[in-house]
């Protein structure tokens, strides 16, 4: 008898949708898929055209409508509901609303009985990951985002287009926020076994990071949005993870010492993330890492502020003020 492997996927916009379309493209493990969003009709519809990829897809797959109810036995839940960050709003505006809408979602997920690993997509993603933990109080290994992940993946294949090298033969990572303060340790990039300064000047360095950063705003002003390349992350993510495959990939994790998640690499298997990968930094290095760290603490603590007039004093202060969000802020449950 073939395992079941089930994910849901809740929010079943550009970014879900481009998920569920990759799964089906690639040989994944998962042979079952439910998804949830509020717009009931549009997700029939989201199925019924998928299920009629199943004669030309490399995957067997049960693809379904769902509710909450569907969670309880899923293996893994991909969240990519929330809010679309408008003109003229800022980053916190955009994290207060997506807060208030997560709180809705994860408190129907966990009454479903669910036990399984979150994978949140939803922006700004360092501390959506960090607020679906509060919220659900799984184990931090259980609880992942997406993190520089993508960033990564822009990284090696600026590096490799420019040197006419295979992305998967260049060897680095982005870190930090998934944001503004993500940096590349270039100390740490090889191609093949050669590093990369015998490749690129450091006028090069600079331009392609500069390239990766800002790259999400050139694709979202020429189209939009992004979600292609955040669909097929999500692919590789959910193999390593439900595929217990040992992989290491640039995820959100926790930071026990700063009470953060942020892109770091990880090994990820069969129960989320199994450990962590350390690496050397140089003294610049470092500096730009505790930058990006206090960013995101910032954004934390100005969401406290907002929902309740102050700050926590501790991590358990922390714990139970965002399982006890003013009614007043939230907004409707998705």
């Amino acid at each position: 008898m073939v395992e079941t492997k089930k994910v849901v996927i809740i929010g079943c916009g550009n970014v879900g949708m481009s998920y569920a379309y990759a799964l089906l493209n690639q040989k994944t493990y998962v042979n079952e898929l439910c998804l949830i969003d509020l717009n009931k009709e549009r997700v029939e519809g989201e199925v019924m055209d998928l299920n009629h990829c199943l004669a030309f897809s490399p995957s067997t797959m049960k693809i379904e409508v769902g509710d909450y109810s569907c969670c309880r036995d899923a293996d893994l839940i991909v969240i990519a509901a929330g809010a679309n960050q408008k003109p003229g709003e800022t980053r916190l505006d955009l994290l207060k609303k997506n807060a208030s809408i997560f709180k809705g979602i994860i408190d129907n997920v966990m009454a479903s009985g669910f036990n399984g690993i979150f994978m949140i997509a939803t922006n700004p993603v360092d501390i959506m990951t960090y607020i679906t933990q509060k919220y659900s109080g799984l184990p931090h290994h259980k609880v992942i985002g997406t993190g520089t992940s993508l960033d990564t993946a822009r990284l090696r294949y600026l590096i490799g287009d420019k040197l006419k090298v295979d992305p998967a033969n260049v060897h680095g990572y982005v870190i930090g926020e998934h944001g503004d303060s993500e940096f590349v340790p270039w100390s740490n990039v090889n191609v093949g076994l050669q590093k990369i300064s015998d490749f690129l000047y450091e006028d090069d360095m600079k331009e392609i990071a500069e390239d990766v950063k800002n790259a999400a705003y050139e694709i979202i002003n020429k189209k939009g949005a992004t979600y292609y390349g955040i669909g097929m992350t999500l692919v590789k993510l959910t193999n390593a993870i439900l595929g217990n495959e040992h992989a290491i990939a640039v995820v959100s994790n926790y930071d026990e010492t700063n009470d953060v998640y942020i892109g770091l690499p990880a090994v990820l298997d069969g129960n989320g993330i199994s450990r962590k990968i350390f690496f050397d930094l140089t003294k610049e290095e470092e500096k730009k890492l505790q930058n990006s760290i206090n960013v995101i603490k910032e954004n934390i603590r100005e969401l406290f502020e907002w929902f309740w007039g102050h700050e926590p004093k501790s991590h358990l202060e922390n714990h139970r003020l965002l399982n006890d969000v003013p009614k007043s802020n939230l907004k409707e449950d998705f």
